[in-house]
């Protein structure tokens, strides 16, 4: 809702680094959150390494939104797989228009490294989440 809500003028409070990142959380960063954390939950990890996962989820969903903002602002329609553009025509808020390509760019850098020292406690055994960060920081689709 509050998504759809960004779109409208009046909603100009959304259009913010606080409301992007308060829609991202509700939409796709609940969704990769829980899909870090569920595998600790299930097997009765300890609370630190729940921890860990939580907060490895919540960088990742958010490095994810960034970059499919991204894709969104400066992508080609035929390598993503999907029509371009759309959200600054709808003048809906994102990462992009809130802190520009260059601003959101870093941001990405900063959440890819905030997942990867969330993994830290893991080492190895991390690989391939560590994998993942790396897909969301240069998808191009």
């Amino acid at each position: 809702m509050l998504d759809i809500a960004s779109e409208k003028a009046a909603a100009q409070a959304l259009h913010s680094l606080a409301g992007v990142t308060a829609i991202q959380r509700l939409k796709t960063g609940a969704l990769i959150r829980f899909a870090a954390e569920a595998g600790a939950i299930l097997t009765g990890a300890a609370t630190p390494e729940r921890t860990a996962l939580r907060d490895y989820g919540d960088a990742l969903g958010a490095a994810f939104q960034i970059a499919d903002d991204l894709l969104d602002a400066e992508g080609d329609a035929a390598a993503v797989g999907k029509a371009v553009g759309k959200d600054a025509a709808a003048g809906k808020a994102t990462f992009v228009t809130v802190l520009g390509v260059d601003g959101a760019r870093a941001r990405l850098r900063e959440l890819s490294a905030a997942a990867r020292t969330a993994l830290a406690p893991f080492g190895d055994a991390a690989r391939d989440l560590a994998g993942a960060i790396d897909f969301v920081a240069n998808r191009r689709r």
